[in-house]
């Protein structure tokens, strides 16, 4: 009798051992999930940051911007869809996009790829020909019922890169 109580006692210290072992290992891999986890928030915490700052400078993040617009009782979002209709619409002259101040080159004109609209006076767009790419400042001048106004300000032409 007092060997089944001894046994007893042994495989239950045993028992007793293995879930504290066990419930140690499964305690430090949560610990780590968890850590991961803030790590990982943090990261996109930083990241969104980083995101609403680079996107600081555009129309649907300026108030004083969309302001301008809706003292003329304008809708600020139809008038950047406007604007841009008009930018891209450019594209179809024979010699290439006309806010770009580059002859075509090779018989491939330069036309306007992409466009942010900055605020209310001010959009940077990226242009290429396919081989050479750049980027320009424009200015506009939008008036309701008329086709926007653009002035080129200042533009960039990239180096065509050598491949050794």
């Amino acid at each position: 009798m007092k060997n089944i109580f001894l046994y007893l006692f042994v495989f239950s210290f045993l028992i007793n051992v293995f879930q504290y072992v066990n419930s140690t290992k499964i305690l430090e891999s949560k610990d780590r999930e968890v850590t991961k986890a803030k790590m990982h928030l943090q990261q996109s915490r930083d990241s969104l940051m980083e995101a609403q700052y680079n996107d600081y400078f555009d129309i649907a993040n300026d108030e004083d911007a969309q302001e301008y617009f809706y003292s003329q009782n304008l809708d600020y979002q139809k008038v950047m869809q406007k604007v841009n209709e008009d930018l891209v619409s450019l594209n179809t002259n024979k010699e290439g996009n006309p806010l770009v101040p580059y002859e075509p080159i090779d018989g491939k004109q330069f036309i306007v790829n992409k466009a942010k609209v900055l605020n209310h006076r001010w959009i940077i767009a990226e242009y290429s020909n396919g081989e050479l790419w750049g980027q320009i400042l424009v200015k506009y001048f939008f008036k309701d019922g008329e086709p926007t106004d653009f002035q080129t300000v200042d533009t960039v032409l990239y180096e065509k890169q050598k491949i050794e």
